[in-house]
């Protein structure tokens, strides 16, 4: 018992053994119902602040100190379901985004073949292209649309330019191309939070015109969480779920070490942010990710990095809990 207990302490320090996600073990795909994954990419970004490959490096560091139940849906999901750390997406040409994207693609096809839903950490925004081509049409969604549950300051619907400082499959595109893709249904997504970046009045018309559902921080702050939060199960019940958080529509204030920093205008809490992520909570989620964490700009702390674990572990527990009340079912 007294061993049991010593190695129970142990595994909570983050400094101690072999920085896997969560103390995760590193395992075969077929034996997952949760792959863990690292996508240390930062080419899809392009601009001076490409650091954001070192986050999946980050949140291994710190994951040891994420809780390991969740209090509210009184669960232990490491116990409820076989999660595994899946590794890192292989990047031999890391300065090439278009061929980042492809590696991507092909790393998640074997997740989606596998059956195994993935929570990944990355990674500038790019991530999500690859990502859900990886997905799309596949064993996860039964050949459904994917949908959407995108919390960010921007639109990365950015269709008036046709790549972003080189980058086609961009940080910048993902919105859009995965829609002309036919992979995505923007009708039946959600885009919350936007706030940023305006350098023209009609910043947002592209996220219109393609059909989002959007709900800018504005418009949060006059309708209210409940408001907003009934919305987004209107919208998305009943569908293959993916939810993607950029950690810039937090506030500054709690995630000060995001790519580009929005601090003209109030971001999210976490208790608002995970509030909102708690409205698909019983749905199909198929997957998650959490984005644009850049390290080398965190507190000493390392206070976004473990935001960024306790973003991820909150979609690692409703999908724990999916599985629960399948296995029910």
């Amino acid at each position: 018992m007294a061993e049991e207990h010593d190695l129970s302490m142990m595994e909570n320090l983050y400094w101690w053994g072999i920085p896997t996600l969560f103390r995760c073990p590193q395992d075969k795909l077929e034996t997952a119902d949760i792959a863990l994954v690292g996508v240390p990419h930062s080419t899809g970004n392009g601009t001076t602040e490409r650091d954001q490959h070192l986050g999946p490096r980050a949140v291994r560091n710190v994951s040891a100190l994420q809780r390991r139940t969740h209090g509210d849906f009184e669960i232990d999901p490491w116990n409820e379901a076989k999660i595994i750390d899946a590794g890192d997406v292989p990047f031999p040409r890391a300065n090439d985004n278009e061929h980042c994207i492809e590696q991507i693609t092909k790393f998640y096809k074997a997740i989606d073949n596998s059956n195994t839903r993935p929570v990944s950490i990355g990674g500038d925004h790019s991530i999500t292209g690859g990502i859900i081509q990886g997905l799309a049409s596949g064993v996860l969604t039964k050949g459904e649309k994917i949908c959407f549950l995108h919390l960010d300051a921007h639109t990365d619907v950015f269709t008036t330019v046709d790549h972003f400082l080189g980058a086609q499959k961009s940080a910048a595109h993902w919105g859009a191309y995965l829609p002309d893709q036919g992979m995505v249904d923007p009708k039946n997504s959600m885009q919350i939070g936007l706030r940023g970046h305006p350098r023209t009045l009609d910043w947002l018309q592209p996220s219109y015109d393609y059909g989002y559902n959007i709900v800018t921080m504005k418009e949060y702050r006059q309708r209210g969480a409940f408001d907003v939060i009934e919305q987004v199960k209107a919208v998305l019940d009943g569908r293959p779920v993916y939810i993607t958080f950029d950690l810039d529509c937090l506030d500054p204030s709690v995630a000060p070490a995001v790519s580009n920093i929005e601090p003209g205008v109030k971001g999210f809490s976490v208790d608002e942010a995970i509030e909102l992520m708690h409205a698909v909570r019983g749905m199909n989620i198929i997957g998650g990710d959490v984005v644009c964490l850049m390290p080398t700009k965190d507190s000493p702390n390392q206070i976004t990095a473990m935001v960024a674990a306790a973003v991820m572990f909150e979609m690692i527990s409703m999908i724990a809990e999916l599985k629960i009340k399948n296995a029910i079912a």
